[in-house]
């Protein structure tokens, strides 16, 4: 079984999600979707940008390993009344489900990232999307200092050493290793291009408490503070986060946290 199935159901991202709704809406508005666009949202979670997608007449499948975010997906789209769109369990790695040339967009923001096997998914990217289609993705960068990178960086320090083999999900922030994905997956170098952009998490409470929804819901936070505990260093690891989102906050209000995050925007003409 693909790990990050056990790791992505294992907290609630739709808690994060909920903070980071703004800025899936306008990552959507540049996409350029027409009505009855065909479109792939992969690494979905609930659905932050599959339900704008659909919104803007986007006929819209999104695949996400996690049950939960799928159910949870199916759901808010449900509430809209969206019925052109709909959410299913997949892996990146492998859309066996899905036929070749199926979609004129293929999505995934801050999720096929974390699939396991980067060449493969690459691939079932290209694979899925019809001749003269789009892949765009949004990936976070690695060493960058804004907020996500970071937390990765800091819950990493605080657990065991990743298995044999395993590859970072930030090398997809790298614009070398995607070139080299998508160029062995038959796409021209030239038509790759890359962006630097900002997704903002905005949430009403102090900072503090959002460092709680990371560590009560987010995976690999979880995980970090597990590992943390058995050390006897959980504190040292809040206090990290803490001082962290502290020095990112940018709302004058004190009741109020609004931290942008950079990432990199990837665009693949297929």
């Amino acid at each position: 079984m693909n790990p990050n199935k056990a790791l992505w159901e294992k907290g609630d991202f739709t808690r994060l999600a909920a903070t980071m709704r703004e800025s899936g809406d306008a990552f959507v508005q540049r996409l350029g979707i027409t009505k009855g666009l065909k479109v792939l949202d992969l690494g979905c979670g609930d659905g932050t940008t599959a339900l704008p997608e659909a919104k803007l007449g986007a006929d819209v499948l999104g695949v996400d390993i996690a049950s939960n975010l799928v159910a949870a997906g199916n759901k808010r789209a449900a509430e809209q009344g969206l019925t052109n769109c709909k959410f299913q369990e997949g892996d990146a790695c492998n859309l066996e489900d899905l036929p070749d040339h199926t979609f004129d967009l293929v999505v995934s923001v801050f999720g096929a990232m974390f699939a396991p096997k980067p060449f493969d998914v690459a691939k079932e990217m290209v694979r899925v999307a019809k001749p003269g289609g789009r892949i765009v993705m949004g990936n976070w960068i690695p060493n960058d200092p804004t907020l996500v990178a970071q937390v990765l960086k800091i819950s990493s320090s605080y657990t065991p050493p990743p298995p044999e083999g395993f590859v970072s999900p930030m090398t997809w922030g790298v614009e070398s290793n995607v070139i080299e994905r998508f160029t062995a997956a038959g796409v021209s170098a030239n038509k790759i291009s890359f962006e630097r952009d900002t997704f903002t998490f905005n949430y009403p409470g102090p900072s503090s408490a959002l460092v709680e929804v990371f560590k009560t819901y987010y995976g690999p936070t979880m995980n970090a503070f597990e590992a943390a505990e058995k050390n006897g260093k959980a504190a040292d690891l809040q206090k990290e986060l803490e001082d962290l989102f502290a020095s990112q906050n940018k709302s004058p209000e004190k009741n109020a946290t609004v931290i942008p995050a950079t990432y990199l925007r990837v665009t693949v003409a297929i």
